[in-house]
């Protein structure tokens, strides 16, 4: 037995083993290797996939320790890419990977798009840059999965899988939709699917106040991004499930369009 079917065989009996053999040929992207994108990578790390690249020009810092994967003591300053691509080595030694130290932009968008990927992951935090890659990936037909913001939510149970065009009570993902639809065509009728399944919480965010508490209330005058200094509160409990669903739906498309080339071939056959 392979040093791979050693440690991937339990994929095998899970999905099958023609899955697995996709798995193993796949290529994946993963834009943002925050505290979502970053446990995305750990699970398909973790599932076999042959070939990763990851996106993203930050280094780690302390504050990052409480929701991301690759942030540890001893990874501190260092690229976010590179400390990933390492632990990758130690989880799927066959897997390649290939380190963008880059952000997304409309300026980076041509050379990170302009190679063949199996499946795209959205976890950019940007609006911008966010709205820029999910119009790509459509425009050029890339399949692609897409995030909402893991800050200011508390119950992972709240996590759920959903049409773009149909999330809720997610600040990011409304001004996302907003941009999409005045800036790329996407339709403006609220019945109408964007055909980008999203992963996210529709549990309203909890905002944190000046004196220390929280509140699902806004405080006037607030900056409540996420990052490394103010903004949102997070834990690793959401954001870790928000990465591993987004890991399983790329699974489970992968296997899904192999059961329909099969299903493809077989009606060919009659």
């Amino acid at each position: 037995m392979s040093d791979y079917s050693i440690r991937f065989s339990a994929l095998g009996r899970l999905y099958g083993d023609l899955a697995l053999a996709r798995f193993r040929r796949s290529h994946v992207a993963v834009v943002g290797l925050g505290g979502v994108g970053s446990w995305t990578v750990e699970a398909l790390a973790r599932s076999g996939l042959g070939e990763l690249t990851l996106v993203d020009l930050d280094e780690v810092c302390v504050s990052n320790i409480n929701r991301q994967v690759q942030a540890l003591t001893d990874s501190v300053g260092h690229p976010k890419t590179a400390v990933l691509a390492q632990r990758v080595s130690q989880i799927a030694p066959e897997c390649k990977v290939n380190e963008e130290a880059v952000f997304f932009t409309e300026q980076t968008a041509d050379s990170l798009l302009d190679r063949r990927y199996d499946f795209v992951v959205d976890a950019i935090d940007s609006v911008a840059h966010k709205v820029h890659l999910l119009a790509e990936a459509k425009r050029r037909s890339l399949a692609i999965v897409t995030c909402g913001g893991g800050g200011g939510k508390l119950d992972p149970t709240r996590v759920v899988v959903e049409d773009l065009s149909k999330t809720r009570n997610d600040p990011l993902l409304t001004q996302v939709r907003k941009r999409l639809r005045s800036d790329y065509g996407f339709s403006k009728f609220s019945r109408q699917k964007f055909h980008i399944p999203c992963v996210y919480s529709d549990e309203l965010p909890r905002f944190p106040q000046s004196d220390g508490s929280v509140s699902c209330q806004r405080e006037r005058g607030a900056d409540y991004r996420l990052n490394c200094d103010v903004g949102f509160g997070s834990s690793t409990m959401l954001t870790g499930t928000m990465g591993f669903i987004l890991a399983s739906v790329v699974l489970n498309r992968l296997a899904l369009a192999l059961e329909d080339d099969a299903s493809a071939e077989d009606a060919q056959s009659r």
